[in-house]
C-alpha cells in the first residue's frame, strides 16, 4: 500500500467509537462513510446501503459490521457486503491510520471524468 497517494481526512478520534464520519467527494453526491469500532478498526464504505440507498453513517457500529439506519440491513464493513440472507454490496475504499491520522487513497476521493 506504500506506492498509494494517500490523503488526509480526519483523526481517529473525529470518527464517533461505533460511528461514522462523512467525507464529501468532489463532484459525487454521496460521500464516503469512515467507521470506527469499538477496537477502533478504521474502515471506508460509500455512505449508501446496497438494498435502498440508507445513509450507512447514520447506522450502528457492532464489529466489524454496521446496521443500516432504514431497514436494518448488516453490511460488513470490511467488504461492504450484505449478510444473509440479504444481498448486494456497497463500494468500499482503501484507507489506513498512521499516528492517529486517517487517510484515504487519493483516487476516491478524486471527481469521476467521463470518457
Amino acid at each position: 500500500m506504500s506506492d498509494k497517494d494517500w490523503r488526509p481526512v480526519c483523526r481517529v478520534e473525529d470518527i464517533p467509537v461505533l460511528g461514522a464520519r462523512r467525507v464529501a467527494r468532489e463532484g459525487q453526491a454521496i460521500p464516503i462513510a469512515v467507521f470506527r469500532n469499538a477496537e477502533d478498526k478504521v474502515f471506508a464504505l460509500l455512505d449508501r446501503c446496497p438494498h435502498k440507498g440508507g445513509p450507512l453513517s447514520q447506522g450502528i457500529v457492532f464489529g466489524e459490521s454496521v446496521a443500516c439506519p432504514l431497514h436494518n440491513w448488516t453490511i460488513g464493513l470490511a467488504d461492504g457486503c450484505a449478510k444473509a440472507p440479504d444481498e448486494g454490496c456497497t463500494p468500499k475504499f482503501a484507507c489506513k491510520v498512521e499516528n492517529g491520522q486517517v487517510f484515504l487513497e487519493a483516487d476516491a476521493l478524486q471527481p469521476v471524468v467521463a470518457a
